[in-house]
């Protein structure tokens, strides 16, 4: 679709942030814009269509091998991170993540702005159909004011490290006033190859009838784009509400990475 840097030039062994501080900023930019160029270019009506018909839809092939492994080399590196949370501890399951600190790596950053753009008029869309009067800005910068503006001033895009055992509880990612209400996660590693079990779970709760469970298979560098909180669901009355909730099944073998993308920062 387009083609990518080679990934010797930009030394992808040695981690994300390496990778573009060698390099001078002509090269920066024209790293991150094959990488914004590719997200321009997804099927973005049909994932649109997926989002509005099941609550979840799969960015095909978004990373390539090298920019996965890069990504998943970064996690021992505390400096890029402003904390770690090992989820035993609280309750949330069993493994660990990171939350990534500001500023973001660039290739975190880049996808964080680039999918915002075409996520936002989604957003817009499910919030007009709920009756909710909350709008989201055209770019991310403006959606990032208005949450720091709020007192929501840390990065929550994260890393997360899953091994043998390990799994993530159902969850909502809410963390203050200013929720966006879709977020994306990436698959770094590859099934069957680095890891078995670990399928991302998604859950719909819907009122007054049985709750609804959907996996959603994905290799590495696929994303899946999902339902934070809440969604509409058009039915013979008229749209409704249902509650989401995701997750992680239960790792079989290996290790696996996740990245998050996730459009609010946290109080």
């Amino acid at each position: 679709m387009f083609a990518r840097l080679n990934p010797d030039t930009v030394a992808v062994s040695e981690g994300i942030q390496a990778m573009h501080t060698s390099l001078s900023r002509d090269t920066q930019r024209a790293y991150t814009d094959t990488i914004a160029a590719h997200v321009d270019a997804l099927d973005w009506a049909g994932i649109a269509e997926g989002l509005n018909e099941y609550g979840n839809a799969v960015l095909p092939a978004v990373l390539t091998a090298s920019e996965c492994e890069a990504l998943a080399r970064l996690y021992p590196d505390d400096h890029v991170f402003r904390s770690r949370v090992v989820m035993g501890r609280h309750g949330f399951g069993r493994g660990e993540y990171k939350y990534f600190s500001y500023p973001l790596p660039p290739i975190v950053e880049v996808l964080r702005t680039t999918l915002y753009a075409h996520l936002a008029p989604i957003a817009n869309a499910w919030n007009a159909s709920m009756h909710v009067d909350v709008r989201y800005p055209d770019d991310h910068v403006s959606f990032t004011e208005r949450c720091h503006a709020a007192g929501q001033l840390r990065p929550t895009p994260l890393l997360l490290r899953y091994e043998a055992g390990d799994f993530n509880c159902l969850h909502q990612d809410l963390y203050g006033e200013h929720v966006f209400p879709i977020q994306v996660a990436f698959l770094l590693s590859s099934p069957s190859t680095d890891f078995s079990g670990g399928e991302f779970v998604l859950t719909e709760q819907r009122p007054r009838m049985q709750s609804r469970a959907e996996v959603e298979p994905l290799d590495r560098g696929d994303g899946v784009a999902f339902a934070v909180h809440t969604r509409p669901v058009r039915g013979t009355r008229g749209v409704y509400r249902v509650n989401m909730r995701h997750g992680v099944s239960r790792l079989r073998s290996g290790m696996r990475h996740t990245m998050g993308i996730i459009f609010h920062d946290a109080k």
